[in-house]
């Protein structure tokens, strides 16, 4: 098939391959090529564009991987699809680019925290200093600091590929904390589904306001979408890296729920926690550019940073946005205003982006030790090169509760696949997060786990 002009811009930060995905997967969200339809092979499309065939090599890798795109042997690639356009509210346009405690002694190898380890100090004291500059605020702000959004516009824009207006976000208390208010403005009983296994946190942030809670399965391609029950009001989901098994939400069953979210009249809450963290292809596309008249993307810092500046972000249609502020104005819930402002002086010079870039590096290396480990010990990892933990798959709970507790008795803290589920536990194994230790610790720590998975159960 002739496809339409693509336009690269070689002065551009951004390298060519992923411009040219970009540009792919635009044309096939706005129709212009179809399910079906038969890309060009990488060395007409080099051709064509005056670039390398390296260049169009790796953009349709990045498609591969995403799901937007499937390759047949023989016959070349194609097309995967992409879901309607919003029925009512049009995408914005694209601006451009602006200018838990542990014993002593103990290692944890939980998920869940962050690499402090790959945090400049000197650039965090910087942003501290900087944040104390202007003047203590005199009255409460409950949709955030405009320079705060402007910020979290421009990191979303060029680390997660979503174009938003400042006057689409709201600052946050982090991703658990916005679950918990969108979820008091959804009506009391309300039926709302979530990933099992999955988030515990969310989950009791659901219930706490009074939810109807039903787990939905996940497997190696996400959310089983077509498990999705009627007479939804939402559905709370982690698709760039589901947690906890680490799989990444299939291209086909992103257009599914965005449609079906249209169709039955459901919010999606997409959880992107740590989607900046991939270390094979570019951040998958989120949810919100799919179907921003139907997803209500959340962010955080405490995966990228710390928890202790207690900031997020989100962004949502208006409908949304309203409810949450007319919750706040009831309620006196404000966002803090302190963690935003460090957020804007850490990215103001780029420190936020080098930050981002050590960070993707150093976790890769772990990433890699993990494997060694749990390969040397004869059992087999599951998990995208992503984030900061992969799943060990166990027979059963009885190994899973062995392993646990061999390993704590060595002073190891392991953790258990069982408490993630919402229900009755319907897969066991450890889920080893590899972010929090000193590399000393890590090195301690996978060791005593590789000795344990070697004389466990397999």
């Amino acid at each position: 098939m002739e496809l339409p002009p693509l336009h690269l811009d070689r002065n551009a930060d951004r390298p060519l391959a992923v411009q040219l995905a970009d540009a792919l997967r635009a044309v096939t969200a706005g129709g212009t090529l179809r399910a079906g339809d038969r890309l060009p092979s990488t060395r007409e499309l080099a051709a064509t564009l005056g670039v390398s065939r390296t260049v169009t090599a790796a953009a349709y890798d990045q498609l591969l991987a995403e799901g937007w795109a499937v390759g047949r042997r023989g016959a070349g690639t194609f097309v995967v699809g992409a879901p309607a356009g919003p029925p009512a509210h049009p995408r914005p346009a694209t601006p451009p680019p602006p200018a838990g405690r542990r014993r002593s002694g103990v290692v944890s190898l939980r998920p869940g925290t962050p690499c402090l380890e790959a945090l400049d100090r000197a650039a965090w004291r910087r942003a501290w200093r900087a944040a104390a500059d202007p003047a203590p605020d005199v009255g409460p702000d409950p949709v955030g600091l405009p320079a705060f959004r402007a910020a979290v516009v421009e990191h979303l824009l060029r680390h997660r590929g979503l174009a938003a207006d400042p006057a689409q976000v709201l600052a946050t208390g982090g991703s658990t904390a916005a679950v918990a208010e969108l979820a008091r403005t959804l009506p009391a009983g309300a039926r709302v589904a979530v990933e099992e296994p999955g988030y515990q946190r969310a989950v009791a942030a659901l219930q706490a306001a009074g939810l109807t809670v039903l787990p939905v399965p996940v497997d190696a391609a996400g959310l089983v979408v077509e498990a999705l029950p009627p007479g939804l009001a939402a559905v709370y989901c982690t698709p760039a890296h589901q947690y906890p098994l680490g799989a990444r939400l299939s291209a086909a069953r992103r257009l599914a729920l965005v449609e079906r979210a249209r169709t039955d009249g459901f919010l999606v809450i997409e959880d992107d926690y740590d989607g900046e963290l991939r270390y094979d292809v570019a951040p998958l596309p989120l949810l919100a550019a799919l179907g921003p008249d139907v997803v209500a993307h959340l962010g955080t810092t405490s995966k990228l940073l710390t928890p202790t500046l207690g900031a997020g972000w989100l962004v949502a249609p208006p409908a949304v946005r309203a409810a949450v502020l007319g919750l706040r104005d009831r309620t006196g819930m404000r966002p803090v205003r302190a963690g935003q402002r460090v957020f804007v002086a850490f990215a103001a010079h780029g420190d936020l982006a080098r930050h981002l870039r050590r960070l993707r590096r150093e976790l890769a290396e772990r990433r890699a030790a993990v494997a060694a480990a749990v390969h040397a010990a004869g059992h087999l990892l599951e998990g995208d090169a992503a984030g900061a933990h992969v799943l060990v798959p166990l027979p059963d709970a009885a190994a899973e509760r062995t392993v646990i507790d061999a390993a704590a008795a060595r002073g190891v803290d392991l953790d258990g696949l069982a408490r993630h589920h919402a229900g009755r536990p319907g897969r066991s194994g450890l889920v080893l997060g590899y972010a929090k230790p000193p590399r000393a610790e890590l090195e301690r720590g996978l060791a005593v786990a590789r000795d344990v998975l070697a004389l466990g159960a397999r």
